[in-house]
């Protein structure tokens, strides 16, 4: 089984959790308050510069030449979920300047970050690569059952077969460039438990 696969089902527990999370289920039923949404729009708008940043180490720090195109259709890709919170912030009137990090992006990006600049990049990308697929797993569950309206353009985002094309990119990144080893299993653990607390904080 690739390295990606048993990261993924090791944590399925987790993966599992945050589908029944009250955040989660909010966005499917409509019934996630809209200031809740207006202050997770805002947090994973800097959420996601990190993330660009961490892509950009890794772009640093590769050395094959098939990477340098595989990092920059990823951090369009990032480009692309920041224009999609650029769409919500003046539909609903969210600053995305000057946002100040609650604890749990705070604690995300720092951890993103530091992994990232210690320039091992297996380690890096098996932090990273929690974020991609849980988001694809997300859309995907939740595009399977009826949703309301309120909600649905962010379903239909993480739900695209475009997106599933990135999670499943940065998975061989990571096939490629990680062992099966104690840090890469504990940034993957870590990285799905961030992702936890970033969507606990945000209700």
């Amino acid at each position: 089984m690739p390295l990606a696969e048993t990261l993924w089902q090791a944590n399925a527990d987790l993966a599992q959790r945050m589908l029944a999370h009250g955040f989660v289920r909010g966005l499917r039923d409509g019934s996630l308050p809209i200031d809740c949404f207006k202050g997770y729009v805002a947090q994973d708008a800097y959420f996601l510069e990190a993330f660009a940043r961490a892509y950009g180490f890794c772009l640093a720090y590769s050395t094959a030449r098939e990477d340098i195109q595989a990092f920059a259709d990823l951090i369009a890709g990032v480009r692309a979920e920041l224009e999609l919170h650029k769409s919500y912030a003046e539909r609903w009137r969210v600053e995305l300047g000057g946002v100040t990090p609650i604890a749990a992006t705070g604690a995300y990006t720092g951890f993103l970050l530091e992994t990232a600049e210690r320039g091992d990049l297996g380690e890096t990308i098996a932090a990273m690569t929690p974020c991609m697929r849980l988001y694809a797993f997300l859309g995907r569950s939740l595009a399977a059952r009826e949703a309301a309206p309120l909600y649905s353009e962010w379903i239909k985002t993480y739900a695209d077969p475009g997106f599933e094309v990135l999670a499943a990119r940065l998975e061989e990144l990571l096939d490629r460039h990680a062992t099966d080893s104690a840090p890469v299993r504990a940034n993957y653990r870590r990285a799905m438990e961030l992702e936890y607390g970033f969507f606990d904080a945000n209700v």
